[in-house]
């Protein structure tokens, strides 16, 4: 059963948004959280889903994109602004990799996982960067980083890699870009996203990771959909640049366990 989404208190009526993996997961509940704050969201994908996000009445709107192609990514930002005529807020949420040993993944695999997780949103940057020049108002980049960016992340190696590499990203842009543009990045941490589907391997290892974490659960959807909601709203007008960590309080260091495991 999926958690209902929090109302939102946060307005940006009359912003445009793009959510890039915005049709399904953490994509599709930001994509909804933004409609509901007044946001006209478009979202993108490889293929059409079944259902698009809506919120009080309001329905993303869907345009065919493969974020890893360059000229696509151009050719969408182009047409989302042509027909919304302007782009304020940009989230490079798509993303991820299946499990893999990195000694034996291929060079055409590791070189997939970069381009959609990291070279994606640099192209998508520099797409919305160019509508997001022409308004009076800030513009806002979001990026959908990951704890495997700030921690060994192995059996996806290069998936960590890149987020690590999306986050220096983050800071150098909000650097350069500034100040027409802010650019962030939320360190996403482990995420219940409430489906049919077990990413953990059981429910008794979601509980049990749901139990050793801080906040004594797992991140909700609409957890990292609140945190955009900020960082793209006025009330995040001074911050850019920054990373903001969602994950309960973070993973529980192993040697607290194998200290107290061999404690006499």
């Amino acid at each position: 059963m999926q958690t209902p989404l929090p109302t939102a208190t946060i307005r940006l009526d009359g912003q445009v948004a793009i959510v890039t993996g915005g049709t399904r997961g953490i994509g599709a509940i930001i994509a909804q959280t933004l409609l509901a704050a007044g946001c006209d969201v478009a979202v993108c994908g490889r293929t059409a889903p079944e259902t698009l996000p809506e919120a009080d009445g309001r329905r993303a709107r869907f345009w065919q994109c493969d974020v890893r192609k360059h000229e696509e990514v151009t050719a969408f930002v182009d047409a989302v602004g042509q027909a919304c005529g302007r782009v304020d807020i940009l989230v490079n949420n798509a993303g991820g990799s299946p499990p893999v040993d990195a000694a034996s993944a291929s060079p055409r695999f590791h070189e997939a996982i970069l381009a959609l997780n990291l070279t994606a949103p640099v192209h998508m940057s520099q797409a919305a960067a160019n509508w997001m020049r022409r308004n009076a108002s800030v513009g806002s980049i979001v990026n959908i980083a990951s704890v495997s960016g700030v921690r060994p992340s192995p059996g996806t190696a290069v998936y960590g890699a890149a987020k690590a590499g999306l986050l220096g990203l983050t800071r150098s842009l909000a650097a350069e870009w500034g100040p027409d543009i802010r650019v962030n990045a939320i360190v996403v941490g482990l995420i219940d996203t409430e489906g049919d589907e077990l990413p953990y391997g059981s429910d008794a290892a979601r509980d049990a990771i749901a139990a050793s974490l801080p906040a004594k659960r797992m991140g909700h959807p609409r957890d990292i959909a609140m945190g955009v909601l900020y960082l793209a709203s006025p009330m995040a007008a001074y911050v850019s640049g920054a990373t903001l960590e969602i994950h309960g309080g973070g993973e529980r260091p192993i040697f607290l366990d194998l200290v107290e495991r061999h404690a006499p």
